[in-house]
Protein backbone atom coordinates (compact mmCIF):
# COMPACT_ATOMS: atom_id res chain seq x y z
CA UNK A 1 0.00 0.00 0.00
CA UNK A 2 1.15 3.33 -0.63
CA UNK A 3 -0.85 5.60 0.88
CA UNK A 4 0.38 9.11 1.84
CA UNK A 5 -0.51 10.92 4.87
CA UNK A 6 0.41 14.39 5.81
CA UNK A 7 -0.33 15.03 9.18
CA UNK A 8 0.13 19.28 10.36
CA UNK A 9 3.08 19.50 7.91
CA UNK A 10 4.98 22.77 8.16
CA UNK A 11 8.06 24.10 5.87
CA UNK A 12 10.02 26.79 8.09
CA UNK A 13 12.82 28.90 6.58
CA UNK A 14 14.12 30.45 9.58
CA UNK A 15 11.44 32.79 10.65
CA UNK A 16 9.14 32.29 7.74
CA UNK A 17 6.27 29.89 7.17
CA UNK A 18 5.65 28.66 3.81
CA UNK A 19 3.53 25.55 4.20
CA UNK A 20 1.11 26.14 7.45
CA UNK A 21 -0.05 22.85 9.12
CA UNK A 22 -1.08 21.14 5.96
CA UNK A 23 -3.14 17.81 6.53
CA UNK A 24 -3.94 15.85 3.47
CA UNK A 25 -4.63 11.95 2.66
CA UNK A 26 -3.72 10.61 -0.95
CA UNK A 27 -5.06 7.06 -0.79
CA UNK A 28 -3.11 4.14 -2.64
CA UNK A 29 -3.41 3.90 -5.97
CA UNK A 30 -4.64 7.99 -6.31
CA UNK A 31 -3.61 10.42 -8.91
CA UNK A 32 -3.73 13.65 -6.36
CA UNK A 33 -2.50 16.45 -8.00
CA UNK A 34 -1.22 20.00 -6.32
CA UNK A 35 -2.28 23.27 -8.02
CA UNK A 36 -2.06 26.56 -7.30
CA UNK A 37 -0.48 29.89 -8.34
CA UNK A 38 3.24 30.47 -8.70
CA UNK A 39 4.43 30.72 -4.70
CA UNK A 40 1.85 28.89 -2.86
CA UNK A 41 4.03 25.95 -1.73
CA UNK A 42 3.58 23.39 -4.13
CA UNK A 43 6.53 22.15 -5.83
CA UNK A 44 8.02 22.53 -1.72
CA UNK A 45 5.36 20.56 -0.82
CA UNK A 46 6.06 17.91 -2.92
CA UNK A 47 9.57 18.21 -2.27
CA UNK A 48 9.10 17.53 1.17
CA UNK A 49 7.41 14.28 0.53
CA UNK A 50 10.00 13.48 -1.70
CA UNK A 51 13.14 13.96 1.16
CA UNK A 52 14.79 17.05 -1.01
CA UNK A 53 13.11 19.30 2.28
CA UNK A 54 13.32 18.24 5.18
CA UNK A 55 10.08 18.90 7.67
CA UNK A 56 9.83 21.29 9.80
CA UNK A 57 7.18 20.48 12.28
CA UNK A 58 4.17 17.71 11.34
CA UNK A 59 4.46 14.19 10.16
CA UNK A 60 4.80 12.56 6.35
CA UNK A 61 3.80 8.85 6.02
CA UNK A 62 4.21 6.95 3.13
CA UNK A 63 2.74 3.29 2.90
CA UNK A 64 2.07 3.61 6.90
CA UNK A 65 6.01 4.85 7.38
CA UNK A 66 6.76 7.73 8.76
CA UNK A 67 9.19 9.45 6.38
CA UNK A 68 10.60 12.30 8.11
CA UNK A 69 13.76 11.40 8.49
CA UNK A 70 14.53 8.77 5.11
CA UNK A 71 16.67 9.87 2.55
CA UNK A 72 15.14 10.31 -0.72
CA UNK A 73 16.48 6.94 -1.89
CA UNK A 74 14.34 4.90 1.49
CA UNK A 75 11.06 6.28 0.53
CA UNK A 76 9.75 4.15 -2.58
CA UNK A 77 9.20 7.13 -4.85
CA UNK A 78 10.44 8.36 -7.83
CA UNK A 79 10.70 11.61 -9.01
CA UNK A 80 10.05 12.98 -12.90
CA UNK A 81 11.28 17.01 -13.09
CA UNK A 82 10.42 19.31 -15.15
CA UNK A 83 14.07 19.39 -16.98
CA UNK A 84 13.94 15.88 -17.29
CA UNK A 85 17.26 15.81 -15.98
CA UNK A 86 18.83 13.49 -18.61
CA UNK A 87 22.83 13.00 -18.91
CA UNK A 88 23.56 14.10 -22.38
CA UNK A 89 26.79 11.22 -22.87
CA UNK A 90 24.50 8.26 -22.12
CA UNK A 91 21.42 6.56 -24.16
CA UNK A 92 18.07 6.44 -23.46
CA UNK A 93 18.44 2.44 -22.38
CA UNK A 94 21.23 3.59 -20.21
CA UNK A 95 19.83 6.89 -18.91
CA UNK A 96 16.78 4.43 -17.72
CA UNK A 97 18.43 1.85 -16.16
CA UNK A 98 21.08 4.11 -14.34
CA UNK A 99 19.18 3.49 -10.99
CA UNK A 100 19.63 -0.10 -11.35
CA UNK A 101 22.89 -0.51 -12.02
CA UNK A 102 24.07 2.43 -8.97
CA UNK A 103 22.01 -0.33 -6.85
CA UNK A 104 23.86 -3.18 -8.56
CA UNK A 105 21.03 -5.06 -10.52
CA UNK A 106 21.92 -7.94 -12.61
CA UNK A 107 22.34 -6.57 -16.41
CA UNK A 108 19.86 -8.49 -17.43
CA UNK A 109 17.20 -7.78 -15.27
CA UNK A 110 17.93 -4.03 -16.02
CA UNK A 111 17.66 -4.81 -20.09
CA UNK A 112 14.21 -7.01 -19.26
CA UNK A 113 13.34 -3.73 -16.98
CA UNK A 114 14.34 -1.22 -19.23
CA UNK A 115 12.39 -3.43 -22.30
CA UNK A 116 9.34 -3.61 -20.40
CA UNK A 117 9.23 0.14 -19.55
CA UNK A 118 10.57 1.33 -23.43
CA UNK A 119 7.55 -0.77 -24.57
CA UNK A 120 4.83 0.54 -22.16
CA UNK A 121 6.06 4.13 -23.38
CA UNK A 122 6.72 3.29 -27.35
CA UNK A 123 10.40 3.89 -26.69
CA UNK A 124 11.58 0.69 -27.87
CA UNK A 125 13.03 2.28 -31.14
CA UNK A 126 14.99 5.16 -29.47
CA UNK A 127 16.68 3.01 -26.36
CA UNK A 128 20.00 3.89 -28.51
CA UNK A 129 19.54 7.57 -29.08
CA UNK A 130 21.05 10.04 -27.20
CA UNK A 131 19.28 13.17 -25.52
CA UNK A 132 20.08 15.55 -28.12
CA UNK A 133 18.70 13.59 -30.53
CA UNK A 134 15.30 13.25 -28.74
CA UNK A 135 12.22 15.74 -29.71
CA UNK A 136 8.99 16.81 -28.80
CA UNK A 137 7.76 14.89 -25.50
CA UNK A 138 10.54 11.97 -26.47
CA UNK A 139 12.88 13.08 -23.01
CA UNK A 140 9.83 13.65 -20.92
CA UNK A 141 8.80 10.02 -21.50
CA UNK A 142 12.54 8.78 -21.26
CA UNK A 143 12.38 10.31 -17.93
CA UNK A 144 9.06 8.20 -17.05
CA UNK A 145 10.71 5.10 -18.43
CA UNK A 146 13.71 6.19 -15.66
CA UNK A 147 10.84 6.39 -12.71
CA UNK A 148 8.85 3.05 -14.02
CA UNK A 149 12.15 0.83 -14.03
CA UNK A 150 12.36 1.34 -9.86
CA UNK A 151 8.65 -0.30 -9.54
CA UNK A 152 7.93 2.79 -6.70
CA UNK A 153 5.65 2.81 -4.40
CA UNK A 154 5.26 6.66 -5.27
CA UNK A 155 5.90 8.64 -8.68
CA UNK A 156 6.40 12.60 -8.14
CA UNK A 157 6.05 14.70 -11.30
CA UNK A 158 6.92 18.41 -10.78
CA UNK A 159 5.65 20.33 -13.45
CA UNK A 160 6.75 17.57 -16.33
CA UNK A 161 4.84 19.21 -19.14
CA UNK A 162 5.51 23.17 -18.71
CA UNK A 163 8.66 23.13 -21.34
CA UNK A 164 5.91 21.40 -24.10
CA UNK A 165 4.16 23.26 -26.29
CA UNK A 166 0.43 23.45 -26.12
CA UNK A 167 -0.37 20.65 -28.74
CA UNK A 168 2.23 18.27 -27.09
CA UNK A 169 0.73 19.17 -23.35
CA UNK A 170 -2.35 17.69 -24.73
CA UNK A 171 -0.86 14.37 -26.10
CA UNK A 172 1.24 13.92 -22.89
CA UNK A 173 -1.30 14.37 -20.18
CA UNK A 174 -3.17 11.75 -21.89
CA UNK A 175 -0.32 9.48 -22.08
CA UNK A 176 0.52 9.97 -18.33
CA UNK A 177 -2.99 9.57 -17.25
CA UNK A 178 -3.10 6.30 -19.33
CA UNK A 179 -0.16 5.37 -17.73
CA UNK A 180 -1.66 5.55 -14.65
CA UNK A 181 -4.61 3.45 -15.42
CA UNK A 182 -2.34 0.94 -16.94
CA UNK A 183 0.22 0.71 -13.48
CA UNK A 184 -2.04 1.97 -10.89
CA UNK A 185 0.43 3.52 -8.70
CA UNK A 186 0.53 6.36 -6.21
CA UNK A 187 0.74 9.51 -8.33
CA UNK A 188 1.43 12.97 -6.58
CA UNK A 189 1.55 15.65 -9.62
CA UNK A 190 2.33 19.20 -9.10
CA UNK A 191 1.25 22.24 -11.85
CA UNK A 192 0.01 25.44 -11.77
CA UNK A 193 -2.27 24.78 -14.95
CA UNK A 194 -5.92 23.91 -14.00
CA UNK A 195 -6.85 22.25 -16.58
CA UNK A 196 -4.01 19.84 -16.47
CA UNK A 197 -5.68 19.42 -12.64
CA UNK A 198 -8.83 18.96 -14.21
CA UNK A 199 -8.17 16.77 -16.60
CA UNK A 200 -5.84 14.08 -15.30
CA UNK A 201 -6.48 14.37 -11.14
CA UNK A 202 -8.96 11.91 -9.10
CA UNK A 203 -7.96 14.29 -6.20
CA UNK A 204 -7.15 17.77 -6.33
CA UNK A 205 -5.59 19.92 -3.64
CA UNK A 206 -5.87 23.68 -4.68
CA UNK A 207 -2.84 25.41 -2.44
CA UNK A 208 -2.92 29.27 -2.12
CA UNK A 209 -0.23 31.01 0.29
CA UNK A 210 0.90 27.82 1.71
CA UNK A 211 -2.32 26.31 3.33
CA UNK A 212 -4.89 24.03 1.74
CA UNK A 213 -7.37 25.78 -0.12
CA UNK A 214 -9.60 22.83 -0.81
CA UNK A 215 -9.31 19.33 -1.49
CA UNK A 216 -11.84 17.24 -3.74
CA UNK A 217 -12.45 15.45 -7.16
CA UNK A 218 -11.99 17.86 -9.95
CA UNK A 219 -15.97 18.42 -10.77
CA UNK A 220 -16.62 18.85 -6.76
CA UNK A 221 -14.78 21.96 -6.97
CA UNK A 222 -15.90 22.72 -10.04
CA UNK A 223 -19.58 22.86 -8.86
CA UNK A 224 -19.03 23.65 -5.54
CA UNK A 225 -15.94 25.77 -4.13
CA UNK A 226 -15.97 26.32 -0.75
CA UNK A 227 -14.30 29.95 -2.03
CA UNK A 228 -13.88 32.84 -4.08
CA UNK A 229 -10.20 31.71 -4.77
CA UNK A 230 -11.18 28.24 -5.67
CA UNK A 231 -13.84 29.51 -7.69
CA UNK A 232 -11.57 31.76 -9.99
CA UNK A 233 -9.16 29.88 -9.91
CA UNK A 234 -10.36 26.04 -10.97
CA UNK A 235 -12.47 26.65 -14.12
CA UNK A 236 -11.44 28.01 -17.97
CA UNK A 237 -12.61 31.37 -18.56
CA UNK A 238 -12.88 31.79 -14.88
CA UNK A 239 -15.81 32.37 -12.68
CA UNK A 240 -17.75 36.13 -13.14
CA UNK A 241 -17.62 37.49 -9.78
CA UNK A 242 -19.96 40.78 -9.23
CA UNK A 243 -20.87 42.50 -6.40
CA UNK A 244 -24.31 42.60 -5.14
CA UNK A 245 -26.70 43.46 -2.35
CA UNK A 246 -29.68 41.24 -1.22
CA UNK A 247 -33.10 41.88 -1.85
CA UNK A 248 -36.27 40.81 -0.83
CA UNK A 249 -38.18 37.57 -2.09
CA UNK A 250 -34.79 36.25 -3.28
CA UNK A 251 -33.18 38.85 -5.42
CA UNK A 252 -30.19 40.09 -5.58
CA UNK A 253 -29.23 43.59 -6.60
CA UNK A 254 -26.37 44.20 -8.99
CA UNK A 255 -24.23 47.62 -9.14
CA UNK A 256 -26.16 48.98 -12.19
CA UNK A 257 -29.67 48.28 -9.86
CA UNK A 258 -31.02 45.47 -12.16
CA UNK A 259 -32.18 42.69 -10.21
CA UNK A 260 -31.97 39.32 -10.62
CA UNK A 261 -34.20 36.53 -8.63
CA UNK A 262 -31.95 33.42 -7.69
CA UNK A 263 -34.41 31.94 -4.77
CA UNK A 264 -31.82 32.17 -1.86
CA UNK A 265 -32.99 32.58 2.01
CA UNK A 266 -30.92 35.50 3.25
CA UNK A 267 -31.94 38.92 4.97
CA UNK A 268 -32.28 41.73 2.50
CA UNK A 269 -29.19 44.27 2.87
CA UNK A 270 -26.42 41.56 3.05
CA UNK A 271 -23.46 42.85 0.90
CA UNK A 272 -22.49 39.96 -1.33
CA UNK A 273 -20.16 38.69 -4.18
CA UNK A 274 -22.18 36.79 -7.36
CA UNK A 275 -20.39 34.44 -8.75
CA UNK A 276 -21.78 32.78 -12.12
CA UNK A 277 -19.92 30.89 -14.30
CA UNK A 278 -19.51 31.75 -18.58
CA UNK A 279 -21.08 28.57 -19.51
CA UNK A 280 -24.38 29.46 -17.58
CA UNK A 281 -24.69 32.88 -19.43
CA UNK A 282 -26.69 32.79 -22.46
CA UNK A 283 -27.90 35.40 -24.91
CA UNK A 284 -31.91 37.03 -24.55
CA UNK A 285 -33.67 39.44 -26.28
CA UNK A 286 -35.51 40.18 -22.59
CA UNK A 287 -34.31 42.38 -19.96
CA UNK A 288 -35.73 40.05 -17.32
CA UNK A 289 -33.51 38.14 -14.81
CA UNK A 290 -30.70 39.32 -16.82
CA UNK A 291 -27.11 40.98 -16.58
CA UNK A 292 -27.45 43.92 -19.13
CA UNK A 293 -23.45 44.48 -20.16
CA UNK A 294 -21.60 46.41 -22.67
CA UNK A 295 -19.56 44.10 -25.44
CA UNK A 296 -15.84 44.62 -25.09
CA UNK A 297 -14.74 42.02 -27.68
CA UNK A 298 -16.03 38.82 -29.14
CA UNK A 299 -13.35 35.83 -29.31
CA UNK A 300 -14.47 32.59 -31.51
CA UNK A 301 -12.98 29.62 -31.33
CA UNK A 302 -14.58 27.70 -33.73
CA UNK A 303 -17.46 25.35 -31.54
CA UNK A 304 -17.91 28.21 -29.14
CA UNK A 305 -17.99 32.32 -28.62
CA UNK A 306 -16.41 34.05 -25.91
CA UNK A 307 -17.83 36.97 -25.38
CA UNK A 308 -16.13 39.76 -22.80
CA UNK A 309 -18.37 42.48 -21.86
CA UNK A 310 -18.52 45.09 -19.02
CA UNK A 311 -20.87 45.64 -16.17
CA UNK A 312 -19.80 48.92 -14.25
CA UNK A 313 -16.29 48.79 -14.83
CA UNK A 314 -16.53 44.27 -13.78
CA UNK A 315 -16.02 42.19 -16.75
CA UNK A 316 -17.93 39.40 -17.51
CA UNK A 317 -17.39 36.81 -19.55
CA UNK A 318 -19.89 34.45 -21.20
CA UNK A 319 -19.46 31.36 -23.45
CA UNK A 320 -21.41 30.93 -26.02
CA UNK A 321 -22.22 28.07 -27.87
CA UNK A 322 -23.23 29.96 -31.44
CA UNK A 323 -21.36 31.77 -33.64
CA UNK A 324 -21.89 35.46 -33.06
CA UNK A 325 -20.48 38.50 -33.72
CA UNK A 326 -21.38 40.78 -31.28
CA UNK A 327 -20.49 44.76 -31.58
CA UNK A 328 -17.83 46.21 -29.57
CA UNK A 329 -19.81 48.73 -27.90
CA UNK A 330 -23.14 47.75 -28.31
CA UNK A 331 -25.20 46.70 -25.31
CA UNK A 332 -26.13 42.82 -24.95
CA UNK A 333 -28.49 40.85 -22.12
CA UNK A 334 -27.10 37.55 -20.23
CA UNK A 335 -29.55 35.29 -19.61
CA UNK A 336 -28.52 33.91 -15.87
CA UNK A 337 -28.62 30.15 -15.29
CA UNK A 338 -30.20 30.46 -11.45
CA UNK A 339 -29.23 26.82 -10.64
CA UNK A 340 -25.97 27.12 -10.87
CA UNK A 341 -25.26 30.80 -9.14
CA UNK A 342 -22.72 30.86 -6.19
CA UNK A 343 -22.26 33.20 -3.71
CA UNK A 344 -19.41 34.51 -1.29
CA UNK A 345 -18.76 36.67 1.31
CA UNK A 346 -17.11 39.95 0.31
CA UNK A 347 -14.73 40.21 3.41
CA UNK A 348 -13.31 36.23 3.74
CA UNK A 349 -14.06 34.83 0.33
CA UNK A 350 -16.11 32.18 2.02
CA UNK A 351 -18.93 30.17 0.18
CA UNK A 352 -22.08 31.45 1.81
CA UNK A 353 -25.28 29.02 1.96
CA UNK A 354 -27.81 30.13 -0.30
CA UNK A 355 -30.31 28.08 1.97
CA UNK A 356 -29.51 28.94 4.79
CA UNK A 357 -32.19 28.19 7.03
CA UNK A 358 -33.12 24.61 5.16
CA UNK A 359 -29.77 23.26 7.07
Amino acid sequence: MAQIELSSAVKRYGSVDVIHGIDVDIKDGEFAVLVGPSGCGKSTLLRMIAGLETVSDGEIRIADRVVNDLRPKERGIAMVFQNYALYPHMTVRENMGLSLRLSKVAPDTIRSKVDDAAAILGLEALLDRYPRQLSGGQPQRVAMGRAIVRAPAVFLFDEPLSNLDAKLRVKMRTEIKALHQRLKTTIVYVTHDQIEAMTMADKIIVLEGGHVSQVGTPLDLYDNPRNRFVATFIGSPSMNILPATTGENGTLVLKDGARLSIGHRLPAGQQVDFGIRPEHLSLTDTTDNALSVQVVVTEPTGAETYAVTELEGTEVVAVLRDRVDLASGSRVHFAVDTAHCHLFDPTTGNAIDRDPGLH
